[in-house]
């Protein structure tokens, strides 16, 4: 006849599991090096944006209509492409790493901490589908420097875009009404 099993008998592999589970959630500090290296590319689109607008300034006499335009839309296309980058670093931060302990701040998003995995990818395909109507409306006014298949082109990839956004919302409408598993 055999002994019976003590209850300690598990306490181990209850050990081991809660190490091994620890380990992992403490993984997600190494998504933070991420975020910073996207904040590093907010700084440097900043760059770009007053670079952009330094030669703006200094072409502003002898440019045409059409050029100063086309500079006022590459602004646009940076200024939107920064706030999708802050828009990943604040959510990816919040939802993976650590929570953003500025609560108290006046400045603070309504949004933050509020936007779930659902939110944080209509936002991105939100801004997505900007960036790409302000560079294929550059490109309409440009049209007489692009080829016909390179307009064609952009075209296609702004729909896909669109037709992305629509079907990600409703995918998200029809998860919405289905009960938690």
């Amino acid at each position: 006849m055999s002994e019976p099993t003590p209850k300690n008998k598990a306490l181990p592999t209850n050990k081991v599991e809660h190490t091994l589970e620890t380990f992992i959630f403490r993984g997600r500090w190494l998504l933070a090096p991420f975020f910073v290296g996207l904040l590093f590319a907010v700084i440097l689109l900043l760059i770009k944006f007053f670079k952009q607008l330094y030669l703006m300034g200094i072409a502003t006499f002898t440019a045409t209509s059409q050029d100063l335009l086309v500079g006022i839309l590459t602004l646009v296309d940076t200024a939107l492409l920064a706030g999708l980058l802050l828009i990943i670093i604040f959510s990816g931060y919040e939802n993976f790493v650590s929570k953003l302990n500025v609560d108290n701040h006046e400045d603070r998003p309504s949004w933050m901490g509020k936007v779930g995995f659902s939110g944080l990818k209509m936002k991105l395909i939100s801004a997505i589908v900007a960036i790409s109507a302000v560079e294929l409306l550059k490109v309409f006014i440009t049209s007489t420097t692009h080829a016909n298949d390179e307009l064609m082109w952009k075209v296609l990839i702004h729909i896909t875009f669109v037709v992305s956004g629509v079907l990600f919302a409703f995918t998200d409408f029809l998860n919405s009404k289905t009960n938690s598993h």
